[in-house]
C-alpha cells in the first residue's frame, strides 16, 4: 500500500503561468514577465490617453495604436472601422509605423499596408491572416464594427494574453469611435437648430418689417380717408358759400346803395344815414371780398402729406399774421400722435389765435409746444386785455348752451381737447393778456377711424363763425363775456 504525502509539492506552472520541459524555468518566467510588463505598460497608454478629453477622439485612437505597436514591437498597427459602421464617427481609420508615428495620408503607406487596410475596411481580412499579422475585432454591444491589425515583431506569435491586451485597446477605441458618432449627431443637431433659429429670427424680422409696412399702409388709407372726406366736405362749403351766402351778401349790397342814393336825395337833413349806409356798402363789399378769398381757399388741394403738429401750428400762425404778430416754439422732440390728434390739435391752436385776433385787442401771441415724457403741454398766450376768470364763466355758460348761439369757440376746444383724454385751462399770460393751457397725457388713446366723421362739420362750424364776425363785425366790447368767444 502506497502512502500519498501529506503536503504536495506545489505546482510551480500553475503559480507562475510558465510551463518549460527543462529543470530551470528562470528563461521562461524572465519572457513571461516582460509581457507583462508590456500590458502594464500598454494599459498606462491608454489610461492617459482617455483622460486627453479636449483632444477628441483621435488622441485616443492614436494612442491606441501606438501601446498596441508597442506591444507587439510591431512594424504596422493599423485600427479601422468597416465601411456603413458608426458613420458618423471620425477619424474612419488611424496607421502608426513602428517608431509610433501617425500616419494621416493613405498614399504614403506601402503598398502591402494599403492592401490591408482597404481589406479592414471593407471586412474582407481573414480572422487570423497572413503570417505575421495579428488582429482582434472592435466590438460595440454585441456586434463587431471594426479590427485592430498589427504586424508584429514577435519572435513568436502573440499568446492569448496578448491577444487579451489588444481586445482592450480595441474595445476601448470602439467606445471612443461611438462617442465620437455621438458627438458628431450632437454638433449635426446644433448646427440644424443654430439654422433653424437664425430662420425663425430672419422671419420674425420680415414679419416685424411687414407689419410696420402694414402699419404705415393702414396710416395712409386713413390719412387718404380723412383727406377725402374734408376735400368733399371743403368743396361742399365753397359751393354753398358761393351759391347762397355770397349772392345774399352782394344783393344786401346793391340794396345798401339804391338805399344811400335814394337817401341822397333827400337833401342835408339825411346826411347821417348816409354816412351810415356809405360804412354799410364798405363792409359788404369787405365781406364778398372775404368770402371769394375763403372760397379759393377752400377749393386748394391739400397736401399729399401729413405734417407733423410743429408744422401745423407754424401753418396756423401764418393766416393770423397779417393781423397779429405770432410767434411757434417747440420744446423737447417732437413725437408722432395717432390719427388726426394733430389737425385736431391745430384746430384748437387756430381757434385759440381766431379770438385772440377777433376779442382780445391783442398785437402779439405766443404758440409753444412742450413734449414731456408723459405729456404733451400746448400753450397760446397774448398781451391783450382779455380776463382769464371771464374766460371760465364764458366756458360755463357755452357749456350749458346758454351763451350766444353763433359764439361756440370756448366750447369747441374744449370738446376737441377732452376727446383727446386732455384738458383745458385759462390762465394770466406773462405777456399781459390771457394764456389758454392745452394738456394731453403721452402716449394718447387709440382714436377709432370712425371718429374721423366729425372733423369736417367742426370746419364748417368754425368757418361760418369767422364769415359771421367778418361780416357783422365783433360783439359789442361792453359784454365782458364776449372778450373771447
Amino acid at each position: 500500500m502506497t502512502s500519498r504525502p501529506l503536503h504536495p509539492r506545489p505546482d510551480l506552472a500553475r503559480l507562475t503561468g510558465v510551463r518549460s520541459g527543462k529543470r530551470s524555468y528562470y528563461r521562461a518566467y524572465v519572457a513571461s514577465d516582460e509581457r507583462m510588463q508590456r500590458a502594464v505598460t500598454a494599459m498606462d497608454s491608454i489610461s492617459r490617453a482617455l483622460v486627453r478629453t479636449v483632444e477628441g477622439p483621435r488622441g485616443l485612437l492614436e494612442e491606441v495604436v501606438r501601446a498596441a505597436a508597442a506591444h507587439l514591437d510591431a512594424r504596422w498597427t493599423l485600427l479601422a472601422l468597416h465601411d456603413g459602421q458608426l458613420s458618423g464617427a471620425r477619424p474612419r481609420f488611424v496607421v502608426a509605423d513602428n517608431e509610433g508615428r501617425a500616419v494621416v495620408e493613405e498614399s504614403v503607406l506601402p503598398t502591402e499596408v494599403r492592401r490591408v487596410l482597404a481589406e479592414l475596411r471593407a471586412g474582407r481580412l481573414a480572422e487570423v491572416g497572413e503570417p505575421g499579422w495579428v488582429r482582434v475585432p472592435m466590438t460595440l454591444e454585441g456586434r463587431r464594427i471594426g479590427d485592430l491589425v498589427a504586424q508584429h515583431g514577435l519572435a513568436e506569435e502573440p499568446e492569448q494574453g496578448d491577444l487579451s491586451v489588444l481586445r482592450i485597446l480595441a474595445n476601448q477605441a470602439a467606445v471612443s469611435l461611438h462617442t465620437s458618432e455621438q458627438y458628431q449627431a450632437g454638433l449635426s443637431l446644433h448646427r440644424r437648430a443654430q439654422q433653424l433659429y437664425d430662420e425663425a429670427t430672419a422671419q420674425s424680422r420680415d414679419l416685424a418689417d411687414r407689419t410696420r409696412e402694414l402699419r404705415a399702409v393702414e396710416e395712409r388709407l386713413q390719412v387718404a380717408h380723412q383727406r377725402e372726406l374734408l376735400d368733399t366736405e371743403r368743396h361742399r362749403i365753397a359751393r354753398e358759400l358761393h351759391d347762397s351766402v355770397t349772392q345774399y351778401v352782394l344783393s344786401a349790397g346793391m340794396s345798401v346803395e339804391i338805399a344811400r342814393l335814394d337817401a341822397e336825395d333827400l337833401g342835408s337833413g339825411a346826411r347821417s344815414v348816409v354816412a351810415e349806409l356809405e360804412t354799410a356798402k364798405r363792409l359788404s363789399q369787405e365781406a364778398v371780398e372775404q368770402l371769394r378769398r375763403a372760397i379759393w381757399a377752400l377749393h386748394q388741394p391739400h397736401g399729399q402729406t401729413v405734417a407733423t403738429l410743429p408744422e401745423l401750428a407754424r401753418e396756423v400762425a401764418v393766416h393770423h399774421r397779417g393781423r397779429l404778430d405770432v410767434s411757434v416754439r417747440t420744446h423737447g422732440e417732437a413725437r408722432a400722435l395717432q390719427a388726426d390728434a394733430d389737425h385736431e390739435l391745430a384746430r384748437a391752436i387756430g381757434e385759440a389765435l381766431f379770438n385772440v385776433v377777433a376779442h382780445s385787442g391783442a398785437a402779439r401771441a405766443a404758440v409753444q409746444l412742450r413734449y414731456r415724457d408723459d405729456e404733451l403741454l400746448v400753450s397760446v398766450s397774448d398781451d391783450g386785455h382779455g380776463d382769464p376768470v371771464a374766460l371760465r364763466r364764458l366756458l360755463e355758460l357755452e357749456r350749458r348752451g346758454t351763451a350766444d348761439g353763433r359764439h361756440r369757440g370756448l366750447a369747441n376746444i374744449e370738446s376737441r381737447i377732452v376727446d383727446l383724454g386732455g384738458t383745458v385751462a385759462f390762465r394770466r399770460a406773462r405777456l399781459g393778456g390771457v394764456r389758454v393751457e392745452l394738456r394731453l397725457p403721452l402716449p394718447l388713446a387709440e382714436t377709432p377711424l370712425g371718429a374721423l366723421a366729425g372733423a369736417p362739420p367742426d370746419l364748417a362750424d368754425h368757418l361760418a363763425d369767422h364769415l359771421a364776425d367778418q361780416v357783422t363785425g365783433p360783439s359789442h366790447p361792453s359784454d365782458p363775456t364776449q372778450e373771447a368767444s
